[in-house]
């Protein structure tokens, strides 16, 4: 592991930007208001473990506010699994993972992560900021890029955030710790960052902070959960064994499609007959392929799953039954037995911390007015925000949700007059100004409550 401690100003360093990255001219530096750096960061997205840029310009935020910040300065945590396990060198925290460091005197160290990584979405928004850029995925696929998660506004508010902090230090004490995290949108930057030491070579925080936008909640409020908030994210594996033949002789085969279908319809049986009805539990198949012509019965077919859970428990129950169905509806059917593989980079369920949350939701009330912060129901969706709290030390941690849509369309979509567009969608547009204006208010109410903890 390398870690570089920034000696001189970023904007004379390369940190293998990418061209047109490095040729944009207006890039924002620590001088530039929110909504021009909200703006620069939208119509300039970068894909997962490729966020050098991003990485940038939030670490030259932190040097120019005091911070001790250490940056990644390459990329060579991304190269194969198998490279890193058997301890290839790696620069930077994570990738382009960026950590910065404020003393501030006695009291507790509290931790604030914001995610930098877009996803491959051709952006359809009509923005006069749309983003244009296109970039290769991890898995090598060309494709466009666009912040359709919020992540634009995730960074922004982490600056408007260590801005207002910082210009009031002197009504809070302790140890202030921010962090820019890589490939969130991989469930990898997390771990990646633990990995290369965050945990070692930085402050163990008392309190871990982070926020996510909302695509179902109006500009100017907050929503949160308080105990599970996001659930834990499996990938599973199946392939499907048969014995291929013509399709006109099915009676010559074993039909890895019927198989394969077989135990699709099995699966349904896990959530409805083996899980408590009261607890939450999801086994998708995402995708199912096999065969490659009208009348050729194909030797194997492919499944791949996703599977959430809350609890351990329920998680394991989720897996096992996964592996005896399939190895059963194979074996009815008189095929070979099925290859089963689970992911082992796994996304673990984020869990807030009921005292934390409650201290931090009556902060944040006071500074946006207690009508707009409502309490709701944990998702079955996936945030590696967890993974800050999954280590021996046992961090308690809470992310919340910043209402992100245009209040005068968000209350069209409680009429029925319109539907708003999820995360993840080429049509997301968060109402910037109000958006960002609440973000900071909240995330810096959050903080100086706990600092007060100490």
């Amino acid at each position: 592991m390398k870690l570089r401690r920034l000696a001189a100003p970023l904007a004379a360093l390369a940190l293998a930007a990418s061209p047109a990255a490095m040729a944009q001219q207006s890039k924002p530096t620590p001088e530039t208001g929110l909504m021009d750096v909200y703006h620069w960061l939208h119509s300039n997205p970068e894909l997962s473990f490729k966020e050098s840029t991003s990485s940038e310009i939030m670490a030259a935020e932190l040097e120019s506010l005091g911070f001790s910040v250490t940056t990644g300065i390459g990329d060579t945590w991304v190269r194969e699994k198998s490279q890193r396990d058997e301890g290839t060198v790696r620069e930077g925290v994570g990738g382009y993972g960026v950590v910065g460091v404020y003393e501030n005197g006695e009291g507790p160290t509290v931790l604030i992560r914001a995610d930098m990584d877009a996803l491959p979405v051709p952006e359809q928004t009509g923005l006069d900021y749309a983003s244009e850029v296109t970039s290769v995925t991890w898995t090598g696929v060309e494709s466009p890029v666009m912040h359709a998660c919020g992540h634009d506004i995730h960074m922004t508010s982490w600056i408007g955030t260590a801005r207002e902090l910082i210009a009031n230090k002197d009504d809070w004490s302790g140890t202030l710790v921010m962090i820019a995290q890589p490939a969130e949108e991989l469930g990898l930057g997390a771990k990646a960052m633990i990995e290369d030491g965050l945990y070692e070579d930085f402050p163990l925080p008392d309190y871990n902070l982070a926020l996510h936008v909302s695509a179902s909640a109006p500009a100017g409020t907050i929503a949160y959960s308080s105990g599970y908030a996001l659930a834990n994210v499996d990938s599973v594996d199946i392939h499907v064994k048969g014995v291929g033949g013509h399709g006109a002789y099915p009676h010559t085969t074993k039909d890895p499609v019927v198989v394969g279908s077989a135990i699709v319809m099995a699966l349904q049986t896990l959530v409805a007959r083996n899980v408590d009805p009261q607890t939450p539990a999801v086994v998708t198949v995402g995708k199912f392929t096999a065969g490659a012509k009208h009348n050729i019965i194909s030797d194997s077919a492919e499944l791949l799953l996703t599977v959430r859970s809350y609890d351990d428990a329920t998680r394991q129950l989720l897996l096992d039954g996964i592996k005896r169905i399939a190895k059963a509806q194979a074996e009815a059917f008189g095929a070979p037995e099925p290859e089963i593989s689970v992911d082992s980079d796994y996304t673990p369920s984020t869990y807030n911390d009921p005292e934390l949350t409650a201290e931090a939701m009556a902060a944040i009330s006071d500074a946006i007015g207690e009508s707009n912060v409502k309490e709701v129901t944990a998702v079955m969706g996936g945030e590696d925000f967890s993974q800050f709290g999954r280590t021996q030390e046992d961090v308690p941690g809470l992310i919340f949700w910043l209402g992100a849509i245009d209040p005068e369309t968000y209350e069209k979509s409680q009429n029925g007059e319109v539907s708003l567009p999820s995360l993840h969608s080429p049509f997301f547009a968060p109402d910037a100004e109000p958006t960002l204006d609440t973000g900071v208010k909240a995330m810096t109410a959050a903080a100086m409550a706990m600092f007060d903890e100490g």
